[in-house]
């Protein structure tokens, strides 16, 4: 393996076999042992096998977790693990942690590699906090003075300091996370692996983890791969994206189109939709997927009344990736715009152009609401997204700030 490579994985899949463990499972398990190690001869198991989709019942005991996995990760690179339930991303960070091992195929790490893949991993419930900082320490081993000149740092980082010399099994989960992410993060592994773990944490410590994995990757060039269904925080923190499908590889690229491939490919199952009906909406689109800040975006609707309708209105609402509130369009807003009566069944088209977008970077989800101020007709939450990248809004290409929600330009003057 290069010297630069931190991570690589050769053609990896994972095979699991549904059901108890029982008779039938030691004498399959017995001979799969002589076919394989006694006479030496092919897996005839490794042919069988369904992919790995949860949602359909399947005829075969046999499923595929992972399927012919093939990637390399650069040291020092932030990757991004998304992915429905079920589409094998756990899966794949337990293999690289050794807590299973691949069916077929090779894993190659570079390095010591911590790992965040479940509340409470790794530790001892009858042990103190700081007993399991030591203990954690010397698994990956260091030694105790090494574990010494961090301790303070990672108990502060907890928050657990009144609870250090409690035994663990008496944290809440968020305690335990909190704990355990400080962990992972100030022994400082070579290779750091975060399942969906954060999501335990509280908002303030989500946001202090996401700014520690930062630190790590850019400021001590070690590597990080992190699994969320928080599309903010993979696109706030990664550089680079892998999507799983079913246990595959869909996509491998930049974070920002691997998410917005995410986000497209999923848009039904993030659809709800609330309302009378008495006005629906349909083949609703966006001119553009990505744009940059200051960029013009257009949304084109049909709407359809299912009774005469003399009075509506038109709203669309955006909300960030974190579900923050950031804008809203309404008809009544455009003077310009006229309000007509609606006839049954007659589709009538809808354009809005919304002028230039000087919102923050990252990925932005839309809601269409219909109503006449007593009445909801039709309600569509989050059907449809965009994502804003970096421009020259500002008159300057810089790093935003993470936290803020609007760009707006500013003169100086000295006087």
């Amino acid at each position: 393996m290069s010297n630069n490579i931190a991570i690589e994985f050769e053609h990896v899949s994972k095979q699991y076999r549904l059901g108890l463990v029982s008779t039938k499972t030691l004498s399959h398990d017995i001979r799969r042992f002589w076919i394989t190690n006694v006479l030496g001869k092919e897996d005839p198991y490794l042919k069988i096998g369904e992919t790995n989709d949860r949602a359909s019942k399947g005829t075969s005991e046999y499923v595929w977790a992972l399927r012919d996995i093939d990637f390399k990760v650069d040291q020092g690179d932030v990757v991004g693990i998304i992915g429905k339930n079920g589409a094998g991303k756990s899966t794949l960070l337990k293999l690289l942690s050794r807590v299973t091992g691949p069916t077929t195929g090779t894993i190659r790490a570079h390095g010591r590699i911590g790992s965040l893949l479940e509340v409470g991993t790794g530790f001892h419930g009858e042990m103190t906090g700081r007993e399991n900082i030591f203990m954690n320490g010397a698994i990956l081993g260091m030694s105790r003075s090494e574990i010494q000149s961090k301790l303070d740092e990672i108990i502060d980082f907890s928050g657990c300091e009144r609870y250090i010399d409690t035994p663990v099994k008496r944290y809440s989960s968020g305690m335990t996370v909190r704990l355990g992410f400080a962990v992972a993060a100030f022994l400082e592994p070579e290779i750091l692996v975060v399942d969906e773990v954060l999501a335990v944490g509280d908002a303030e410590f989500q946001k202090k983890a996401i700014g520690k994995m930062k630190d790590v990757s850019q400021g001590q060039g070690r590597t990080v791969l992190f699994v969320s269904h928080n599309m903010a925080s993979i696109e706030q923190l990664c550089t680079r994206g892998i999507m799983l499908e079913n246990g595959m590889i869909k996509m491998d690229g930049d974070v920002h189109n691997v998410v917005e491939c995410y986000l497209r490919d999923n848009a039904d199952s993030f659809t709800l939709r609330e309302g009378t009906g008495a006005l629906l909406f349909s083949d609703y689109s966006v001119d553009k997927d990505l744009i940059n800040m200051g960029d013009d975006l257009e949304i084109t609707m049909k709407v359809t009344a299912r009774r005469p309708i003399d009075k509506w209105m038109i709203h669309i609402n955006i909300y960030n990736a974190n579900g923050s509130y950031t804008a809203q369009m309404i008809t009544d807003d455009d003077p310009s715009f006229t309000i007509t009566k609606l006839e049954p069944n007659v589709p009538v088209t809808l354009k809005c152009k919304i002028k230039n977008i000087n919102a923050a970077p990252g990925h932005y989800r839309i809601n269409l609401w219909s109503g006449d101020g007593y009445e909801w007709f039709d309600w569509l939450k989050e059907c449809m997204s965009f994502s804003i990248r970096q421009g020259l809004y500002l008159g300057r290409t810089t790093t935003y700030k993470d936290d803020a929600l609007m760009a707006f330009r500013s003169e100086w003057n000295k006087i």
